[in-house]
């Protein structure tokens, strides 16, 4: 059963915590995206915007719930109006049934909206702590499953790219730590500070994903700041844990002093992990401005380090994740495009779904290939915008 959604009462550039259907069953909004202009607002009205009942009701308890806890704390007035206008909800209930994508799809919507709310978010490390769980668990009991939904969404422009880069950020020190001796807890900690990292700027950072154009000086002044920021929040929000504020601190500083914004030398095992995860997504994920670059290209660049020298930390990171990770795109040998679905004995050759034939046309059923077999050996990376297929990664899922 559907209910008729109020779009008026949403603001822009808000994620939504639900799926937005027409009467009929089609996928208007998915959850996370957001309305980006009173034009798109418009088209959605003309739908007759529906959710599911069960989703308005976990929606309309989350809104009475704050609307109770801010009476409850003497909230100023003009907070209290305001929530009518921005409704910050608790994460909708996950089915047991769920699968990863959709999993995901929950954490990613339930991310972004804390990153959003920043300083003004309410529970704010009991919540992260029940996300973290659930996202380390996954990426614990199914990693190539992971990599899949999320390097696709990383190429989907319509989600925020800030919540996506944290995730994936996150499950790439989750994949690569323990092979690096960190102890449990200090995991955990890196874990926390990579999905949290650029809470300090969260929507500048959507902003700078969409911009078709350089940054501007202001732009990348805030982008110098945004480390001491993001720490300056989580302490607001209650973080007290020395580590995880000093890596969100220090995520851009360099052994050798020269990165921002304090030109500090770090040289940390875990501080290390944090950067390389931290530029491997942002190197792979398109943007406005421009396509991303190739995975092999960025592992090969990790590999060998600054000097050119193999460097024994990028060479584990390469091992761990691959040249080529799930969820990007390949050209193998017989000429198919197919997207790569879990990682291989070797890190070169992984096991691939084919979705487009030798012809250039849609495979109707995406065909899984062993690109150990020479006839099927990877060629060569490809950039998603090169792929004009909309992939159905649950289907892939389902298939694996």
């Amino acid at each position: 059963m559907y209910k008729p959604l109020p779009l008026d009462a949403i603001a822009l550039h808000q994620p939504v915590p639900v799926n937005v259907w027409d009467p009929k069953g089609v996928l208007l909004l998915r959850k996370g995206e957001a309305i980006t202009s009173e034009q798109h607002r418009g088209h959605l009205m003309l739908h007759s915007p529906m959710v599911l009942e069960a989703d308005w009701r976990a929606w309309s308890y989350s809104y009475t719930t704050e609307l109770d806890r801010m009476v409850r704390d003497n909230a100023p007035l003009n907070r209290i109006a305001g929530l009518s206008q921005v409704v910050e909800v608790q994460a909708v209930p996950m089915r047991e049934d769920a699968g990863p994508a959709e999993v995901w799809a929950d954490l990613h919507a339930a991310l972004n909206t804390l990153l959003y709310k920043g300083a003004e978010a309410s529970q704010f490390i009991d919540r992260l702590s029940r996300l973290e769980s659930q996202a380390r668990a996954l990426w614990r009991d199914r990693p190539d499953e992971s990599l899949l939904v999320l390097v696709q969404l990383l190429f989907d422009p319509r989600l925020g790219y800030s919540a996506t880069h944290a995730l994936l950020s996150a499950g790439l020190c989750a994949l690569v730590s323990p092979s690096a001796g960190l102890p449990d807890a200090e995991q955990g900690t890196l874990f926390r500070a990579a999905l949290t990292m650029n809470i300090g700027m969260t929507r500048a950072h959507d902003a700078m994903a969409r911009q078709p154009g350089p940054l501007s000086d202001v732009q990348r002044q805030a982008v110098r700041e945004h480390p001491l920021r993001s720490a300056a929040v989580l302490r607001e929000l209650g973080v007290d844990d020395p580590l995880w504020l000093q890596l969100v601190r220090e995520q851009h500083e360099r052994p050798d002093g020269s990165g921002y914004p304090e030109g500090l030398q770090v040289t940390g095992m875990a501080h290390r992990l944090l950067q390389m995860a931290d530029v491997y997504v942002a190197c792979i994920s398109p943007r406005q401005s421009r396509g991303g670059l190739l995975s092999q290209q960025v592992a090969r660049e990790l590999y060998l380090g600054p000097d050119q020298q193999p460097d024994p930390l990028g060479a584990l990171f390469v091992k761990n994740i691959g040249f080529y990770p799930a969820g990007s795109y390949v050209r193998l040998a017989s000429g198919e495009v197919a997207v790569v679905a879990r990682r291989g004995a070797r890190a070169n050759a992984p096991l691939v779904f084919s979705i487009v034939g030798r012809q250039g046309m849609p495979l109707g059923e995406p065909t899984l290939r062993d690109t150990q077999d020479p006839a099927h050996e990877i060629k060569a990376g490809l950039p998603p915008a090169e792929v004009k297929l909309v992939v159905n990664v649950a289907r892939l899922l389902e298939r694996l």
